[in-house]
Parts: C-alpha cells; structure tokens; sequence
C-alpha cells in the first residue's frame, strides 16, 4: 500500500483529493493537513510515502514544508516524495518545487483524472525502482522519469498515434476486471483490432500495462494484456 497525506488549505478539496486516493487499489489516504505546521506534524507521526501538497496554506507554503523535511535534520528519516497541487503559477515557486525533490507540479484547476493518471504512473515507477537491480540504464532512467512526467510520455507517441485514442485504449483496459485481447478491445471501444494492438503495445512500452501470454491446446498463443495502474477513479473537476 502506498500511504498518501493530503495537504491543502481547502477543505473540500482536500475531501476530494481524499476520497480519490483512497478509491485507487494500492493507495490509502492516511490523513489530511490543512496548515503547514501541521503537515510536518503528520508526516512526522504518519510517516506517509507520498505528499499531496498545496503550496498556499494560512500559515506557510508549501515549499516551506519541502524544504523542513529535506533539510539535515531529517537526513536518515522516512523517505517521502511530494506531489505539488496548486493555483500558484509563479515560475520560483516551480523552480522551489523542483530543487524541492517534487515528482511533479499539477496546476488547479484539473481534471481529477489528471490526479488519477499522475499516481497511476506513481505506482507505476516505485514498482520499477523496487524491482531494478543495483545497476540501471539510461534507458531505465529515462523510463523512470518518463512515467512521472505524462508530458514526456504524451510528446514520445509513436507516429501514427494519438493522445485522444490512446487514453481511450487505457481507460477501457483500466475499467476492465481482468485481461482483455486486442479483440476484446477493439470491440469495446469499436476501433480496429491492428489499431487496437498498436495502443496496447505503447501501453506496454509506457509501463502502465503488460502483456500476458495465454497458452490454448493448440494453436498460437493469444496475447492478453493487463493494466498495471490502479482501478477508476471520480472524473468530477478539482477546485
């Protein structure tokens, strides 16, 4: 289980982003701060492995809390990654956020499926680094990183592929309850089956699902894939 604080000034939207969290298989929402003091405090005690950061709250920022928790005095502590969500555009605060250690800096206001996709691809990545030997490539590197920017990920489309029916091949092999064909889901969602293929293999390439071989008693073997994120999630628009 991942373990999620939510930090945000609002009440309501930290209920939202609460809520959406603790819906994702995998994760679990282990409490809310709505000051700065008190998101050091419960990092402290809950020792969370993600941070749902707001950067305006009524006592601090959010980079304030960054920077208490990367400081020295913390050196040898819980290790946790921060996940910025906040109105604040100001380049220094993105540049603070970043020297920072965030994994990533989500502008409000959004999509809760934006939110969803970005810890999906979370998920994702602690699994790699769990699962990588002691010596890595610059191509696990760049996969790695790949997962936890969805920009980079969106830029690196094959040709011929695009954002709008990618999300639809994922969101249709996320909402499945087990493994679907190629077949399976060109019927769901009525593009072709070779189009469907192409999609899921990028999925596969991507990291957000894999592929399973599935062995009949005869014949070739029928490719299953599987989605490697987390289930659906509200799609209602975060303030």
């Amino acid at each position: 289980m991942i373990k999620v604080l939510v930090v945000d000034d609002d009440v309501r939207v930290a209920r939202n982003h609460h809520d959406l969290v603790q819906s994702l298989p995998g994760f679990t929402a282990i409490g809310v701060a709505h000051t700065a003091a008190d998101a050091l405090t419960e990092i402290g005690r809950l020792r969370p492995d993600l941070v749902l950061l707001d950067l305006y709250l009524p006592d601090g920022t959010g980079t304030s809390v960054l920077r208490a928790v990367r400081s020295p005095e913390h050196a040898g502590s819980h290790p946790v990654d921060f996940l910025v969500i906040t109105a604040v555009r100001d380049i220094d605060h993105v540049r603070a956020a970043l020297h920072g250690g965030a994994v990533h800096y989500l502008l409000k206001p959004f999509p809760l499926t934006a939110l969803r996709d970005q810890l999906e691809r979370y998920a994702v990545a602690r699994r790699r680094i769990a699962d990588a030997g002691p010596a890595t490539t610059q191509h696990d590197v760049d996969r790695l990183f790949g997962l936890l920017r969805p920009a980079a990920a969106t830029q690196s489309l094959p040709k011929g592929l695009t954002t709008a029916t990618n999300e639809l091949i994922a969101g249709t092999l996320r909402e499945a309850d087990g493994d679907l064909s190629a077949v399976d889901v060109s019927e769901r969602t009525g593009v072709s089956r070779v189009t469907a293929r192409r999609y899921l293999e990028h999925l596969c390439a991507d990291g957000r699902a894999e592929l399973r071989m599935r062995y009949g008693s005869a014949g070739r073997p029928e490719h299953r894939y599987r989605w490697l994120g987390t289930g659906p999630g509200p799609a209602e628009p975060a303030g």
